[in-house]
C-alpha cells in the first residue's frame, strides 16, 4: 500500500480526531476521577497541606497570580475547590502524555490517578521555581515510566494480557464527523497508519519516547522538555532528532516511504 500521498507528520496524525483522548465521557471520567476525590473531600489529614485559611489578605495575594499560580496558591491554603479545578484544567494532558508513553487507556488512567494524587501530596512543597505543568509533568512522566517498567515485567512473566490490549480498542475515544466522508481505501490507509505509528512508537527506548511526545505530540518547548526532564536544552534537542529519525526507520519499514 502507498501512503506517501498521506503526507501526515505524526503530531496530524495524533490529533485526528479518532485518535483523541476523550475525557469528558462519564466512563472515562469515572475511570480515575471518582477515586481521585476521595482524598479531597474526606478532609485534610494524612495530607501535608496546611489547614483552610481564613486570613483574606492572604487569599487576595493569591489572586494576584496567573491562573495556575493562583489556583495553586488557594490548594496550598487547603482549599480542595482549587486543586479539583487544576484536575480539571490538565487532566487531559496527564492522560495523552501517560497513555503515549504506555499504550495501554487503563493503566494510563490508573497513572492519571496516581499523578494527581502524588501533586496533592507534595503540593506544599512546590516553591514555584518551574512552571506548574512543569513539575506535574514530571511526576506523571516519571510513574508512566515506572508503569511500563512493571508492565514488561509481568508480561515476560506472565504472558501478555488481554487487559494489554482492551484498553487500545477504540471505544473511549472520541469521534467527531469528518467534514467530508472519506473513502474506504482513505479510511483503511489512515487506520492503517495510526496503528503502525502506535506500534513504533511503543517501541521505542523512554529516553526518546518522552521527548517525542512532549515536543512533537503536546507541544512543549525545549526549555520546557529540559525543565520536566531534568536534562539541558542540547540534550533534549540531540534525544529529540534521535527519537525522530528511529521512528522513521521503524515507519518506513512497516509501510514504505513517508
Amino acid at each position: 500500500m502507498r501512503v506517501s500521498s498521506l503526507r501526515m507528520t505524526i503530531r496530524e496524525i495524533f490529533e485526528n480526531p479518532t485518535f483523541i483522548l476523550d475525557l469528558r465521557s462519564p466512563h472515562n471520567l469515572n475511570s480515575f476521577q471518582q477515586p481521585l476525590a476521595m482524598p479531597l473531600t474526606g478532609g485534610r489529614r494524612g495530607t501535608n497541606l496546611p489547614p483552610a485559611m481564613s486570613n483574606k489578605e492572604e487569599e487576595k495575594n493569591c489572586l494576584t497570580m496567573d491562573e495556575d499560580d493562583e489556583l495553586v496558591c488557594l490548594s496550598q491554603k487547603g482549599d480542595t475547590d482549587a486543586f479539583e479545578a487544576l484536575v480539571e484544567k490538565h487532566q487531559k494532558m496527564i492522560l495523552n502524555i501517560s497513555y503515549r508513553m504506555i499504550g495501554n487507556y487503563e493503566e494510563a488512567c490508573e497513572v492519571v490517578q496516581d499523578a494527581f494524587f502524588s501533586a496533592y501530596k507534595a503540593l506544599g512543597k512546590f516553591r514555584g521555581e518551574s512552571k506548574f505543568t512543569s513539575w506535574l509533568c514530571a511526576i506523571a512522566v516519571n510513574l508512566s515510566k515506572n508503569r511500563r517498567k512493571r508492565i514488561k515485567i509481568r508480561n515476560h512473566r506472565e504472558g501478555p494480557s488481554l487487559d494489554d490490549t482492551a484498553g487500545n480498542e477504540v471505544g473511549p475515544i472520541k469521534r467527531d464527523p469528518p467534514a467530508r466522508e472519506p473513502s474506504l481505501e482513505e479510511q483503511l490507509e489512515k487506520k492503517e497508519v495510526q496503528v503502525k505509528v502506535e506500534e513504533c512508537l511503543n517501541l521505542l527506548d523512554d529516553e526518546y519516547k518522552e521527548v517525542l511526545v512532549l515536543r512533537d505530540i503536546q507541544g512543549f518547548s525545549y526549555e520546557e522538555i529540559g525543565d520536566i526532564l531534568k536534562i539541558p536544552d542540547g540534550t533534549v534537542k540531540s534525544r529529540l532528532f534521535r527519537a525522530r529519525d528511529a521512528l522513521k526507520d521503524c515507519l518506513k519499514k512497516a509501510l514504505g516511504d513517508l
